[in-house]
């Protein structure tokens, strides 16, 4: 017994929470063409596990993070997956001139999980180009 707990639940994450381990997935977007952050994009989360379905819609915020992880603790689970960002309708209303349609309209992002860590996969844009990386 520790705390309440047997010694497999707490090696193991059981009980209530004590020595679980959480994962989440978390993103925001960088307007580089502005030097802001990309606020009212629409991001849709793929998982790729057997057919490709959306599995979380997020709009981003003033500062160009989504409200809350698009995978948490509970919805957490290692797999492949993609995020998909509307880059094209962003860059729209602000107001810079671009190709009709544009030379970057939605940008897709295709990455694994494994195990239960913090994964923060930001998107840097601009209507002419991208990046992304791994951050924390």
């Amino acid at each position: 017994m520790y705390g309440g707990l047997e010694y497999d639940d707490v090696k193991q994450g059981g009980g209530k929470g004590f020595g679980k381990k959480m994962g989440r997935l978390t993103t925001h977007v960088l307007d580089t063409a502005h030097g802001r952050p990309g606020a009212g994009i629409a991001v849709k989360l793929f998982s790729l596990e057997g057919e490709r379905h959306v599995i979380a819609n997020a709009v981003t915020n003033d500062d160009g993070r989504t409200d809350e992880a698009l995978l948490n603790d509970e919805t957490f689970r290692e797999g492949l997956y993609e995020l998909e960002f509307a880059v094209g309708e962003y860059f729209a209303r602000s107001g810079i001139a671009t190709d009709d349609p544009p030379f970057l309209g939605d940008i897709v992002i295709r990455f694994a999980v494994r195990g239960d860590e913090h994964y923060h996969v930001p998107l840097l844009v601009s209507p002419w180009s991208y990046s992304t990386y791994r951050g924390s």
